[in-house]
């Protein structure tokens, strides 16, 4: 059995069965025979596994802030958006469609007539990460169900028990067998068992660089979409409405304790201003409650365990001796870390280049706008940036100069809603409608009218 323990005080929150490489053939055999679903019907399911999760909301917060590292009140946020992205799905399941292509465009080919349509690749493999155990699940299962895929999950091993209420959802919306199977396991054995299966079509991974390169050598000729994490990176203008910038940009700093692909890493700041924001947001990083997960007053949880809290540490320790300045927290006990803020960072340092993943932030001042734009793209993980200014001249600047998959202009980059693409720092794209589009593929039809002989060539 797996045991999964709160990472907050490492108590008992569940057990679940671990499956095995058996069972992940299993599983494939299953996905590879279940019965088709027409569009009608994927949508139905859909919509009414988001009703069974409104009905479950708060055993699924509890769920997730208890085996995660998200407070209660966050963990009430990530079941809204699940209920949301799986009606987004329900609506985009009637939709998937082609268009009519014009045969007769071309000379010589009037008397053809036909177009081309969507349909499902086939069994889609995800892979889910720890910070999101509920609604990246969801991000990945549902656009496939929409599509007409069959899927398997396997979720992250210490957040497992999200990922099967969730499927239980689906079965009591009359999800049919094959569709949906969850597959905890300890270790790298059953993915990559998963993942090298050549009948699975398509793997949608949410992970680390490290895990996204074995899954590409191991996957061989299958689709792949990947969202590996980023270092964002936001802009503030001398200009900015700081008012508006640092309650944005602590929000996007602290929220899930920096564990977060969309996490304020760091903050390029114009030097006009960089000792107000600084102050400012140095202030609001200390009205930061800390404390236990399900205590409605707390602001920030734990880490996912104590190597990860010890890492964040060792990142903040090699910047400090590298001449890095602290302003606010640097603080460990355990997996809590107090949220950290850190200036005069060298930019050759594992801080300053890599995701850090916990609750640090950078801030960097600049002269001109273009040197913070080549300062935000110095480092190449670029998912999400953003820029506060009043400037609508500046504001197009950074969205057209910023090497990322998505610019929020006077907010933070910690924003997102479930129905925008999603990515940038891997392949493809999630989002509703952009995971249904990367998970069907285009069949096409022509059909040769009879001109009372051979049809035309």
């Amino acid at each position: 059995m797996l045991e999964v323990r709160d990472p907050e005080d490492g108590s008992l929150v569940g057990r679940t069965a671990v499956a095995s490489v058996q069972d992940a053939q299993l599983a494939v055999t299953m996905a590879e025979t279940a019965s088709p679903l027409p569009r009608a019907e994927r949508s139905s399911v859909l919509e009414r596994a988001a009703e069974r999760v409104d009905e479950r909301a708060a055993e699924l917060a509890e769920t997730i802030a208890r085996e995660g590292i998200k407070t209660i009140r966050e963990a009430r946020r990530e079941v809204g958006r699940c209920a949301t992205t799986l009606r987004l799905a329900a609506s985009e399941a009637r939709n998937v469609a082609g268009e009519e292509l014009p045969f007769d465009a071309i000379s010589g080919h009037q008397n053809r007539i036909g177009g081309w349509t969507r349909v499902p690749l086939g069994v889609v493999v995800a892979i889910t990460p720890f910070n999101d155990p509920l609604n990246l699940v969801a991000h990945k299962l549902a656009p496939a169900v929409a599509a007409g895929n069959p899927v398997i999950v396997k979720p992250h091993e210490q957040t497992p028990l999200s990922a099967l209420t969730l499927a239980q959802a689906f079965v009591d919306a009359g999800l049919p067998p094959g569709w949906l199977q969850v597959l905890p396991a300890r270790g790298p054995d059953v993915g990559e068992a998963l993942v090298r299966d050549p009948r699975v079509r398509m793997v949608s991974f949410t992970g680390g660089h490290d895990v996204a390169e074995r899954i590409a050598a191991a996957a061989g000729v299958k689709r792949l979409a990947m969202e590996l994490g980023s270092n964002c990176a936001t802009i503030v203008c001398a200009d900015a409405d700081l008012d508006l910038a640092v309650p944005a940009i602590a929000g996007g700093a602290f929220s899930a304790a920096g564990q977060n692909c969309l996490h304020v890493q760091r903050v390029l700041i114009a030097r006009d201003v960089y000792d107000e924001l600084a102050s400012r947001f140095t202030a609001a990083a200390g009205q930061v409650r800390l404390g236990p997960k399900l205590d409605e007053d707390t602001d920030m949880g734990p880490l996912v365990g104590e190597p990860a809290a010890a890492r964040v540490e060792a990142r903040l320790h090699e910047a400090a001796t590298a001449g890095a300045r602290l302003l606010a927290g640097g603080e460990r006990a355990g997996t809590r870390m107090v949220p950290t803020i850190v200036e005069a960072v060298a930019r050759t340092t594992r801080l300053y280049r890599e995701e850090v993943f916990g609750p640090v932030t950078i801030l960097e001042p600049f002269d001109t706008l273009a040197e913070a734009i080549d300062l935000a793209n110095s480092v190449d993980l670029g998912l999400q940036h953003a820029v506060f200014t009043r400037s609508l001249d500046d504001a197009l600047t950074a969205v057209h100069g910023l090497r990322a998959g998505g610019v929020m202009v006077n907010d933070s980059t910690d924003f997102r809603v479930d129905s925008m693409p999603f990515g940038g720092s891997g392949v493809g794209r999630e989002g509703v409608r952009f995971a249904v589009d990367q998970m069907t593929q285009p069949k096409l039809i022509c059909i040769a009218r009879s001109t009372g002989g051979v049809a035309d060539r």
